[in-house]
């Protein structure tokens, strides 16, 4: 590789601003990027079939035109053939309106607004979904316990979708309490060693978390909530949790190393002896 193509490719391997690449992370990077060109195939693969759908609809509407200008051509329709063909017609858009109409939908979904590929990860009325595969009329999704769920894509036009794989790098968020007494500058502390611990994972954490305080409850506990950026998308679920779960027990270190802790209120306990 000539050093511009070097100078492209090091920065998406992790581990790379040491300058040299382990053979764990280069490992991940091959398997990323055979992951990212098999879902491009199948997307192109469903995107084509979902033009073959149309181009069947398209066909056959087109072939009941022709030949109905053929019959007039010809001057084998006449008008009482014409007034009973288009009684028929009437009728029988009638009884497929309703189908019409979401094939209509469903064409405008899949190829106009397109707000997903397959091997996106989605967020769809609270749950996340992978998409498997996408039809003219319905989408394919996978659930993280692999379960399918087929959605009919005229009421995923009207829902809210929430893209992971086309969204840029994505904040998360650690909520905790911590007693009422803590001082200031232990929490101003705890905000420091944990923007130090940031700062030694580069390949994970953007630096400069965000430490807010979101409310006093009972004059005995602060509810605090840490924020931080990944250097990743929800794309990949499993290394965001793994990424997660390491900073909590980082966190729970860190709580512990500086003797912040929360107690609960005295409780009153009643005895009820049986004579």
């Amino acid at each position: 590789m000539i050093k511009e193509e070097v100078d492209l490719v090091l920065p998406l391997i992790e581990c790379s601003e040491t300058g040299k690449i382990t053979r764990n992370a280069f490992t991940e990077w091959v398997i990323k990027v055979y992951t990212s060109r098999k879902a491009l195939g199948h997307s192109l693969n469903d995107t084509k079939t979902a033009v073959k759908q149309v181009d069947k609809i398209l066909s056959g509407v087109l072939f009941v035109v022709t030949f109905i200008i053929w019959l007039i051509l010809m001057d084998i329709a006449t008008t009482k053939f014409l007034v009973v063909f288009s009684s028929q017609f009437v009728g029988l858009a009638f009884m497929i309106g309703s189908t019409c109409k979401n094939i209509f939908e469903s064409f405008v979904f899949v190829f106009v607004m397109h707000p997903y590929d397959v091997g996106d990860r989605c967020l769809i009325d609270g749950v996340v979904l992978l998409v498997e595969e996408i039809d003219l009329l319905t989408t394919v999704f996978l659930k993280l316990d692999n379960e399918k769920v087929f959605y009919p894509n005229t009421t995923l036009i009207s829902k809210p979708i929430s893209n992971y794989y086309r969204s840029p790098d994505m904040v998360d968020s650690i909520p905790f309490s911590i007693a009422f007494s803590t001082p200031a500058a232990k929490i101003a502390t705890l905000k420091e060693t944990i923007s130090e611990y940031l700062v030694q994972n580069p390949q994970n954490w953007y630096p400069n978390p965000l430490l807010l305080v979101n409310a006093i409850e009972n004059v005995n506990k602060l509810n605090l909530n840490l924020f931080v950026t990944h250097t990743i998308n929800f794309q990949n679920i499993t290394e965001k949790s793994l990424r997660r779960t390491e900073l909590v027990i980082a966190v729970k270190r860190i709580l512990e190393e500086l003797e912040i802790d929360y107690t609960l209120l005295p409780q009153d306990v009643h005895l009820i002896g049986h004579t």
